[in-house]
């Protein structure tokens, strides 16, 4: 399996200034050789309206944590990479606080990434979402 190339966190984090990352206040907190750690407010720009994490926002930080990731395994200069799809199980509610989710590349291929993502309440542990994401690598035009 490939590898996640190390660099500092703080160069990650800069991919998501200006976009729906930075809004939304996602932060990648660890990055291991095969897995990335993120997280996530959950507030008024996260929730549903009854009150709840969206898992629309769910889904988007299982994209955003992906999507990071395969940029750590490809050459930027010669390829980009593109979600195709996404599942979500939402699995318990949270109204407040933050959320922690995990992702671990699953498969690494030439033209294919797919994350497994696990996302959890920080202030319990408690599991509130698992996803997958597909990822297409695409030569830059």
């Amino acid at each position: 399996m490939k590898k996640l190339k190390q660099v500092p966190l703080e160069q990650i984090n800069l991919m998501g200034k200006n976009t729906m990352m930075e809004h939304l206040d996602m932060k990648c907190v660890e990055l291991g050789e095969d897995y990335l750690v993120a997280t996530m407010p959950v507030d008024h720009r996260t929730h549903q309206p009854m009150g709840l994490l969206h898992g629309g926002a769910s889904a988007a930080l299982i994209e955003s944590i992906g999507s990071m990731g395969s940029t750590l395994l490809i050459d930027l200069s010669k390829e980009v990479p593109v979600g195709i799809e996404i599942n979500a199980n939402h699995i318990g509610g949270v109204t407040d606080g933050s959320v922690k989710a995990i992702g671990k590349i699953v498969h690494a291929g030439s033209r294919t990434h797919i994350w497994q993502v696990d996302i959890f309440d920080e202030a319990n542990g408690r599991l509130i979402c698992t996803g997958r994401l597909t990822v297409m690598i695409v030569p830059r035009s």
